[in-house]
């Protein structure tokens, strides 16, 4: 069962997005993120007599959006195993060209270059190391890009202009200083 022959364009995608902050704040006065889940499965998962105080707090008043994390992983899988594409990637071939300049072989359009995601010490290292900056960032910065992004910036609150100008930046930095040395 073919369901989508190609993914949604933009102004389609988008406006559905951004119809998700008005419907989540006349629910409910509701923001759309998903960071803080962590911190919810934390306080769900950890027996009452062992662990930390922190994540002693009444955690069911958000469940609505522990079942939003799942809706996103199940949709996530939903669209990468049931409705995949079997196509590879097409990649441009500056895209290619890029990945050769930084040491990163492809074999013709390979979106995941096996230096980066195959498994080694290194790459294990660069990932846990990743993913505690993230987590940090988003604690730091009292959201995720989609909270910031999408609810903040809707909602005209400055420190999300603040946090998605962070954002960028970081990812401009990392893409130019950072990235094009993991080849080698």
């Amino acid at each position: 069962m073919k369901v989508l022959s190609a993914p949604w364009p933009w102004y389609v995608a988008g406006p559905l997005i951004g119809l998700m902050v008005p419907m989540l704040l006349w629910l409910g006065n509701r923001s759309f993120g998903i960071s803080q889940n962590l911190e919810h499965l934390c306080a769900i998962t950890q027996p009452r007599t062992f662990g930390i105080d922190y994540f002693r707090y009444g955690w069911r008043r958000s469940t609505w959006s522990v079942v939003f994390m799942v809706g996103v992983v199940l949709g996530g899988f939903l669209a990468g195993v049931v409705f995949a594409n079997p196509d590879p990637v097409a990649l441009s071939a500056a895209a290619r060209e890029m990945f050769a300049a930084w040491g990163l072989s492809s074999t013709g359009n390979e979106l995941l270059p096996p230096q980066l995601f195959s498994f080694t010490p290194r790459n294990a290292l660069i990932q846990v190391l990743s993913g505690v900056l993230v987590g940090f960032g988003t604690r730091y910065a009292a959201g995720c890009t989609s909270g910031h992004a999408i609810t903040g910036l809707a909602t005209g609150q400055p420190q999300s202009l603040l946090a998605v100008a962070g954002i960028f930046a970081g990812g401009m930095t990392a893409a130019h200083f950072i990235v094009p040395y993991l080849g080698h």
